[in-house]
């Protein structure tokens, strides 16, 4: 599997950065009006930009009669306010845009950045597969399935009964990326609008190798995973503009590029199976996103995700024909067999410090078939584990895989 690190070098210029001078010298303004009085060294680390560059800044400012020396550092370093004029410009800023962060990149860095380290082209082995899958108990021809899905990079449809199991499989995928290192911006720039991109929820930082030789403009990190259930909506999927701080934040698509997106009890959203598939057609098959800005106007990004839809529901009854022909992979999750249910059980009961027994795991199989009717699942061993130790904790005692345990959270669990 390859692992990818692309580091970028550090622009020492303005001119290097990608993005027109005057925003970088707008966000200086600002930021140096919040923090009152500010060094060299702390502006610098504030835009993630190198000395020479937030110099370059300093020496513009100074020019307009923006920003005033109040001292020096240790001698050698150079401490400024913002003039009269500088606080009155500052405000007039931060009323169009209260982004004060970390200096963007252009929409065409990221563009490039994002196809540099597509998630589409992995080397992705049989053992990859078995070693993310491995606290799963899944069939061969399924694991072979999870791997010729991954190497594709396309959307997957995992469907099946509730409880087989999807969530789980379809988050396991990421560590197939887990030793993968990409680089994140934390914001954009597009046409004098800022985007923030960088999220600290989903995005996992790697410790900086040098700080002073890397572009600190971009973080490095673990590709994201990223799982959104029935609270997704159709405007999640396009730019969030907030109207009090007058600037965006990337979409969830956006977010997880380069990286997963598990798109969970699909069909069960706030809006309709057709109008997210409507609204993925384009991206799905070409790799492009369109995006709306405020004002009306249409940008176009990056659609590098790896998405898995996952759903209880019957596939012919949540799309079409076309979609179904889209959506390539399809992978059916089932209940398991008996040998499938005692081996889950052994590994859960192991896993919660319970000793297993053969003879009670059985039990407990002939309890969910004979007594309640039930399919056995893969989600019935946790459940019924989980309902023991609860019953143990309330009495004070320690918890015990016995048969008589194992009737009463079959009591407490199914539907008499």
């Amino acid at each position: 599997m390859n692992a990818v690190v692309i580091p970028i070098s550090a622009p020492q210029r303005l001119e290097d950065l990608g993005v027109r001078r005057s925003i970088l010298e707008e966000l200086a303004l600002k930021i140096i009006y919040l923090a009152g009085e500010i060094s060299m060294v702390d502006l610098a680390d504030l835009m993630r930009l190198s000395t020479v560059a937030a110099e370059q800044l300093f020496i513009r400012l100074r020019k307009e009669h923006l920003v005033e020396v109040t001292g020096m550092l240790a001698g050698v370093q150079h401490r400024f306010v913002t003039t009269s004029g500088g606080k009155t410009r500052a405000q007039e800023l931060l009323r169009l845009s209260q982004y004060a962060g970390p200096a963007p990149v252009s929409l065409a860095d990221y563009s490039a950045r994002v196809q540099a380290q597509t998630i589409r082209e992995m080397d992705i082995t049989p053992e990859d597969v078995h070693r993310a899958f491995s606290d799963l108990v899944l069939e061969k021809h399924v694991l072979k399935q999870l791997g010729t899905a991954a190497v594709s990079g396309r959307t997957v449809f995992l469907y099946g009964p509730t409880g087989t199991g999807k969530t789980s499989v379809a988050e396991s995928f990421a560590r197939l990326f887990e030793s993968n290192r990409i680089l994140v911006p934390h914001a954009i720039e597009v046409d004098g609008q800022i985007i923030t991109v960088f999220d600290p929820v989903l995005h996992k930082p790697i410790p900086e190798v040098d700080k002073h030789t890397t572009d600190r403009r971009w973080v490095c990190c673990e590709r994201p995973k990223m799982t959104v259930g029935g609270e997704l909506t159709l405007e999640m999927l396009d730019l969030q503009y907030h109207d009090t701080l007058k600037y965006y934040t990337a979409p969830v698509q956006m977010k997880a590029n380069n990286g997963l997106l598990v798109i969970d009890d699909f069909g069960r959203q706030r809006m309709q199976p057709s109008q997210l598939l409507n609204r993925w057609v384009v991206p799905l098959e070409r790799r492009v996103d369109y995006l709306t800005l405020a004002g009306g106007s249409k940008i176009d990004i990056p659609f590098d995700v790896f998405v898995i839809l996952a759903t209880n529901i019957n596939p012919a009854e949540l799309m079409d024909d076309a979609f179904l022909r889209r959506i390539q992979t399809k992978i059916k999750l089932d209940c398991v067999s008996r040998e499938q249910f005692a081996e889950i059980f052994r590994r859960v009961c192991e896993s919660a410090d319970m000793q297993p027994d053969a003879s009670v795991i059985e039990g407990a199989a002939s309890e969910i078939t004979q007594k309640y009717q039930q399919p056995l699942r893969p989600c019935h061993p946790r459940d019924i584990v989980q309902q023991i130790c609860w019953e143990a904790k309330y009495e004070g005692r320690q918890a015990r895989l016995d048969i008589e345990a194992v009737q009463q959270a079959c009591k407490n669990y199914f539907v008499g």
